[in-house]
């Protein structure tokens, strides 16, 4: 079986690298929510989080008579024929655990690259 390297996780979701005999394959994000897996390569996590927030800037409730009580928003995923039909709570937990993963890629990049003695 294979064993997994976690990114970042919330209430709603997790993202993880797999491992191979002891290898982590960083080329792809394993992200999982809502009975859901994407398996994802970092510049389509990008565009997932670029999809989140076009979402949300088209679905602006403050002008609307619903005021936040809409039972499902449609969300586009970096998987051209895939959409998702997600709740406002949904949507921001999923841009949570999309945000959260992509800071925590860069920060590891960041300790493991750049801050190299």
């Amino acid at each position: 079986m294979q064993q997994i390297a976690q990114i970042y996780f919330n209430d709603f979701g997790v993202a993880f690298y797999w491992k191979k005999e002891e290898e982590i394959l960083e080329d792809r994000i394993q992200l999982v929510f809502k009975e859901t897996g994407f398996y994802l390569s970092k510049v389509e996590l990008d565009c997932f989080l670029d999809l989140i927030d076009t979402t949300f800037e088209k679905n602006n409730c403050t002008s609307c008579a619903m005021k936040n009580k809409c039972h499902k928003f449609l969300l586009k995923t970096p998987c051209e024929n895939i959409d998702l039909a997600v709740s406002k709570n949904e949507l921001m937990q999923i841009k949570d655990l999309v945000q959260g993963t992509v800071f925590q890629i860069q920060l590891d990049h960041y300790l493991r690259e750049i801050c190299k003695n």
